[in-house]
This record gives structure tokens, C-alpha cells and sequence, in this order.
């Protein structure tokens, strides 16, 4: 009876990357291209941080892919000849079930919270002469430097709003940060607001966006009127609330209630956006980050 997995001895090797093979069954048969070439970068800068898990094949001398398909691609188009591995005997039979609890990822691997992942890629960038060069650095662009370091610079009244669990994500309190430079009197308004949330409620993001909307709107609307009278002279606007309608307020407290979209929708919208942050390697399923990350891919695929 073959020794089972978790049982069986581990023996560290550093070998060419030629005698490994990749496993047919694998069950990641596809590998975002832009993720990849970001993998790659990272392995061109640093070299490759995890070892790839591999088991004897039949052919002697060779190995074949348990954990860790994709940065062996990376591996590869990096040019790398010679990669760290991890030799384990592995049944057949229970190859796929190590893939699947390795990919599920509880408790093998946890992403940075995006605040502390925001200030060490802020603490890197600090050593370059440029945001540009530090971007490079990073094989990004440096629009994607200033959005991923953005939770790093937020002010004390929002960090101290996020510490206390009144909002809902790091993304959220971004926007937050971004609705108090656009327009600082409401976004006070409305972090006094959120202040008073009784205990254990938070704002969610779409209140957020909504007066951030708010704002861009009728600053449009603004400029839109200097453009076509050609003056400097807005034109008469009523005020407006600091968040949502009032038919959107919900009782008490000011705050404008969760966007009516049936549950059903709204379910499978959020199971899309986590499973595409889950397909790009981000520590939770917020949306703007989702959006974001997918805009540097594809201008990064675009630009190569």
C-alpha cells in the first residue's frame, strides 16, 4: 500500500527546469495571460519565492507538477533554467485532492489586508527616484502605483472610521478619502454621519459612491454651464444632500439604504466579482479593486 501524502518525506532540490513536466490532469487548464507575465516579472526580479511541489515521474530522472503549474509557466517565459523544487511521493489517486486543497487556499496561503499591502508597496516605491520608475519596478503602470498605495495615505478620521469596523472595506474608506478632497464639507458631513452608526453597523460602499457621484455630477453640470454661457458664473443649483435622496434615507440616521436590486441579482453579481478576484489573486472580492486590477491587466497586455 503506497504511503499516503501527508505522510510521506520532503527533500528540497534546486533542478532544471527541463526535466519537469506538467501534469495533464492538472485542473488549472487555463492560465490568464496578464496574470502570467506579472508572475514572470516578479520571478525576473526576485527569483521564484515558493518552490514548486513535484513527485518522481515514471521516466527516470524527471518530475512531474503536483502544486504549482503556473509559476513554472512563469518559470519559463522569466528564462529561468533552474528552479527550487519540493520532491514528494504522491499516489496518483490523491494528486488532484492535494491540488484542490492546496488552490482552495485556507489556512496555506492569506493575502496582505489591502492597508498593509498598500503601505509596504508604498515603503518599495519610497527607494525609486520616481513614481514612474518605481511602477516600472513593479512591471506596472505608475496609475496602478498611485491606486495601490492609496489605503496608505489615508487621513486619521477615515482610518480611525475602518479600525472601528463603521466601513465596510479598505476600498470603501479610498472612496471615502477621494469624496473628501472633491468636496471636504460633505464628506465631513457624512463621516459624522457614519460616526454615529450604532455598534456593529457600517456603511456599506455604495453610499460612499453615490455622494462621490454626487459630487462629479454636479461639478459636471458646472462646467458644463461655464463652457456654454461663457462665463465663470454657475448657474443656480439647490443643495443637495451630502448622501443619498431622501427616498433612499433610512430612518434615523441619514444614511441612504443598500441599492434595491433583488437578492437573487445581487448574489450572483457579488459570486462574479469574488470569483474573478479570486481568479486574480486579491485578498477579498471588493469591487473597485476587481475593476482596477483588471484596467492594469489589460493595459499591460495591451502595452506589451
Amino acid at each position: 500500500m503506497a504511503m499516503a501524502f501527508k505522510d510521506s518525506s520532503s527533500d528540497f532540490q534546486i533542478i532544471d527546469i527541463a526535466l519537469i513536466e506538467p501534469d495533464p490532469l492538472h485542473p488549472r487548464q487555463n492560465i490568464d495571460e496578464g496574470s502570467l507575465k506579472g508572475l514572470a516579472n516578479s520571478i525576473q526580479k526576485m527569483g521564484m519565492i515558493h518552490p514548486l511541489l513535484v513527485r518522481p515521474a515514471n521516466t527516470g530522472g524527471r518530475y512531474t507538477v503536483v502544486v504549482g503549474e503556473r509559476r513554472r509557466q512563469a518559470a519559463l517565459l522569466a528564462g529561468e533554467t533552474r528552479v527550487p523544487v519540493i520532491v514528494r511521493a504522491c499516489a496518483p489517486d490523491e494528486t488532484l485532492e492535494v491540488q484542490v486543497f492546496e488552490n482552495i487556499g485556507l489556512g496555506v496561503r492569506s493575502a496582505l489586508e489591502p492597508r498593509d499591502m498598500a503601505n509596504a508597496i508604498q515603503a518599495i516605491a519610497e527607494r525609486f527616484e520616481s513614481p514612474e520608475k518605481a511602477a516600472q519596478h513593479f512591471g506596472r503602470a505608475p496609475t496602478w502605483l498611485a491606486q495601490a498605495t492609496a489605503a496608505a495615505n489615508l487621513s486619521e478620521k477615515v482610518s480611525a472610521l475602518l479600525d472601528a469596523g463603521k466601513i465596510s472595506s479598505t476600498g470603501t474608506a479610498v472612496q471615502l478619502e477621494k469624496l473628501s478632497r472633491k468636496n471636504e464639507a460633505k464628506a465631513e458631513v457624512l463621516i459624522d454621519q457614519i460616526e454615529q452608526l450604532p455598534e456593529g453597523e457600517k456603511v456599506s460602499r455604495k453610499i460612499v459612491d453615490n455622494a462621490l457621484s454626487e459630487v462629479s455630477g454636479s461639478q459636471k453640470k458646472k462646467d458644463q454651464v461655464v463652457s456654454d454661457a461663457g462665463t465663470a458664473e454657475p448657474a443656480h443649483q439647490p443643495p443637495t444632500s451630502p448622501v443619498a435622496s431622501a427616498p433612499d434615507v433610512l430612518p434615523g440616521n441619514g444614511i441612504p439604504e443598500p441599492d434595491r436590486i433583488s437578492p437573487a441579482r445581487r448574489r450572483v453579481s457579488q459570486d462574479k466579482v469574488r470569483l474573478v478576484a479570486e481568479l486574480l489573486g486579491l485578498a477579498n472580492g471588493d469591487e473597485e479593486e476587481v475593476l482596477i486590477r483588471l484596467i492594469d491587466e489589460f493595459l499591460a497586455q495591451k502595452n506589451s
